[in-house]
């Protein structure tokens, strides 16, 4: 399994000012006075991730990304809370540090996080990867364990009884997803308009209630250096909110990769290497460990699918406007076509 989370060279158009960040922090982190060194997280197509170092510290930082116009995607203060919130009663979030609302240090909001050393299984980076079975099948059952454990979570207790609005949060979500894509969309893609009438004619009974992470998936994981099973750490809670767990479930199957799915459904994870489960077994083994009725998944994957082509569909967007150069973003728009034809299978 890879090494250590590896940061690099900041991005050319996303560099931070070193010098409005130590001048800003030197009474949060004292460190910074006798230097600042900045480097970047290059995985991800959201959020921007920094890696802080000042002496012997390092921290994470966390912005929205350049051209974004969707705050509620990149709600800073939101995922501060959150960490803030869950840091006593989830063992697998890393420590918040400090949010900043003032946008004269870097031109936005950001906050900083301890940084939670470990791997972390990035899609690009199979070369790094032992081909493990035994390895990736018990990632497979601590996976989906963490999402159950997750989902036992009650918000009450942990302080977020107020992050969402639970009623209606289905039916919400599917016409909420369905504007954005119109707002995105580039291209003619038909896939996306017959999803969209499905989704919306075929809404699920809403029967349960929990803390919901909504972007669970492997390169959201920390992974313990010595154990590649064992999770330590679970990133980016931007979207979390209360609503139904099901649609969790579902955006976790969206990534969930099998080796015999099209070829641009692999881009994103790293779940087809031999020995993962299965999308049905996992299916099987949440229902197992929640206890939870699963019989009406394929809604949940369709969702997850749609919702996962608007979120490329938006980076996209944003790479056609000239808001970002990350030459990664180029191809969004065939894995928005691809994540389309599956949202109409008729299985998981």
């Amino acid at each position: 399994m890879s090494g250590l989370d590896r940061s690099s060279e900041v991005r050319r158009g996303e560099e931070l000012s070193a010098t409005a960040l130590r001048e800003y922090l030197q009474n949060i982190v004292p460190e910074v006075r006798d230097g600042l060194e900045i480097r970047q997280f290059p995985g991800g197509f959201s959020n921007l991730t920094y890696l802080l170092r000042a002496g012997d510290r390092e921290l994470v930082l966390r912005r929205p990304p350049h051209g974004a116009n969707i705050a509620s995607a990149h709600d800073m203060s939101r995922e501060y809370r959150v960490l803030s919130a869950l840091i006593d009663s989830f063992r697998r979030v890393p420590a918040p540090v400090h949010y900043c609302d003032d946008v004269s240090v870097i031109g936005t909001d950001f906050y900083l996080m301890k940084r939670l050393k470990g791997t972390i299984l990035r899609a690009n980076q199979t070369e790094d990867v032992a081909a493990d079975a035994d390895t990736m099948r018990k990632l497979s059952e601590s996976f989906i364990a963490c999402l159950a454990e997750l989902h036992s979570i009650d918000p009450n207790t942990a302080g977020l009884r107020d992050l969402g609005r639970p009623e209606g949060y289905v039916t919400r979500q599917v016409a909420g997803w369905i504007r954005r894509y119109q707002s995105a969309a580039t291209d003619v893609i038909p896939e996306m308009e017959t999803t969209a009438i499905w989704l919306t004619d075929n809404l699920p009974s809403e029967t349960a209630t929990t803390l919901i992470h909504n972007d669970f998936k492997y390169d959201n994981l920390v992974l313990d250096i010595g154990n590649a099973a064992k999770i330590i750490g679970v990133l980016d809670w931007e979207m979390a909110t209360i609503g139904d767990p099901m649609m969790d479930l579902g955006s976790s199957l969206a990534y969930w990769a099998q080796a015999d799915d099209p070829p641009g459904l692999k881009n994103f994870s790293l779940t087809w290497l031999p020995g993962n489960y299965s999308r049905r077994k996992l299916i099987n083994r949440y229902a197992d460990l929640s206890g939870r009725n699963t019989d009406e998944v394929l809604f949940y994957y369709r969702f997850g699918l749609y919702k996962l082509a608007v979120i490329l569909q938006q980076i996209y967007a944003r790479y056609r406007a000239g808001h970002t150069k990350d030459p990664r973003f180029a191809q969004l728009i065939e894995i928005v076509r691809v994540c389309a034809q599956q949202s109409l299978h008729e299985e998981v």
